[in-house]
């Protein structure tokens, strides 16, 4: 069924103003497992703490554009079904899969099990460039990518089996999150896909 209102009573129901009037709801899809996703995937995203819904939005509209297999979350990720990362992603959030990692234990060890290596994107001194030769031979890998200002926990980059950067100029030390990952999967999975 179709319903329509006027914009006093969307933004009555809704709590804020809709810039277009629309208003849709629909049937969440029963989650599904990272095993599952990860069972035949070579190239995985995985989201640490990444809040910011624009640019979960932008991660999955670029895993979905350069061979990402799937894209893994962390508990405390924003949703991507939340309105802003669906227009943001432009509809990809209903196209690559997508699961939140099990909150109850630490999820590296889970990916090592699934058989991928794990490549922390960070700015560290002992990080290896991202067009490195062994990181593209990898036959699995699990590129992980950290919330904005933060980044990556201490825990995470010193468990992970590479440390990744991204090579800049011009006294820039860092991308953001969503643009940084795009560099990253065009290297890592598009280009070794």
């Amino acid at each position: 069924p179709v319903y329509t209102a006027d914009r006093e009573l969307l933004a009555a129901l809704t709590g804020f103003e809709l810039t277009r009037g629309v208003l849709c709801a629909f049937h969440r899809p029963a989650p599904r497992t990272a095993a599952e996703l990860c069972r035949n995937a070579r190239r995985v995203a995985v989201l640490e703490n990444v809040v910011d819904s624009t640019n979960v939005g932008a991660i999955i509209r670029s895993a979905a554009a350069l061979g990402i297999d799937a894209v893994l979350l962390t508990p405390t990720c924003c949703d991507p079904l939340n309105r802003r990362a669906v227009r943001v992603s432009m509809g990809t959030v209903f196209q690559i899969p997508w699961a939140y990692l099990d909150s109850s234990a630490d999820y590296l060890p889970q990916l090592k099990a699934m058989g991928f290596r794990t490549a922390a994107m960070a700015l560290w001194e002992d990080s290896v460039p991202i067009n490195d030769q062994n990181l593209a031979a990898e036959k699995k890998l699990a590129i992980i990518l950290g919330t904005e200002g933060t980044g990556l926990t201490s825990y995470t980059i010193e468990n992970c089996d590479y440390t990744v950067r991204i090579p800049m100029q011009h006294g820039v030390d860092s991308l953001n999150v969503a643009a940084a990952s795009a560099v990253a999967f065009y290297q890592l999975a598009l280009l070794n896909g």
